[in-house]
């Protein structure tokens, strides 16, 4: 057998930890990168589902429709009913979890009906979104029905999806909330920019 050269010994130790090393750290990567995306979906009853089932409410068929579609994703929900924009600031960090990629923000319905100054709520709707900003979470914010939250939006430089639907087949039996069919056609209406949020979020 030949000898190995002079220093070759040496060297196996040092050079077999850095490989070692760096290997793990290019796994910790890939793990880090591989975890599913964490979608919020934070609002009132209009997010919450009020009148259908857990299962039927818009998260959940957005979670189902993403993940149909191969997107390793989970979305959260995080709708109370009869919420307001003060009432969303109150419970921000019990409903927003560290980890969240993107946030799905619907209220002001329950401002409107209580009669909350429109300044209030634009300037509580403000804050929320800053604050999702501020931590490094997409945002993606919703009006529904007669209420235009699109200045916010602009002003904050987020997405902005309107949900409209006439009323009849698509309302819960309330009349007034959507159903499972009228979750349906909103979700697709607005995957498109869940989507970008999502392809933006798997880029960081």
């Amino acid at each position: 057998m030949f000898d190995e050269p002079a220093g070759v010994g040496k060297m196996r130790g040092p050079r077999l930890r850095f490989l070692l090393t760096a290997f793990a750290l290019l796994l910790a990567v890939n793990a880090a990168h591989a975890r599913p995306l964490h979608i919020v979906a934070f609002g009132d009853s209009a997010t919450a589902g009020w009148l259908v089932p857990r299962e039927h409410a818009y998260p959940a068929q957005l979670q189902a429709l993403l993940r149909k579609k191969g997107y390793d994703v989970t979305v959260t929900n995080a709708g109370v009913p009869g919420d307001t924009t003060a009432g969303a600031l109150r419970r921000f960090d019990a409903a927003i979890a560290p980890g969240t990629d993107i946030a799905l923000v619907e209220f002001g319905t329950n401002d409107l009906r209580m009669h909350v100054p429109a300044q209030r709520m634009h300037a509580n709707l403000n804050e929320i979104v800053a604050t999702l900003r501020m931590r490094g979470i997409a945002v993606l914010l919703i009006g529904l029905g007669r209420l235009n939250l699109s200045e916010v939006a602009r002003a904050n430089g987020v997405p902005y999806a309107q949900w409209t639907l006439p009323p009849g087949k698509y309302r819960a039996r309330d009349h007034a909330h959507y159903n499972a069919k009228g979750y349906a056609i909103v979700i697709a209406r607005m995957l498109p920019q869940v989507e970008e949020l999502l392809k933006r979020a798997a880029r960081k």
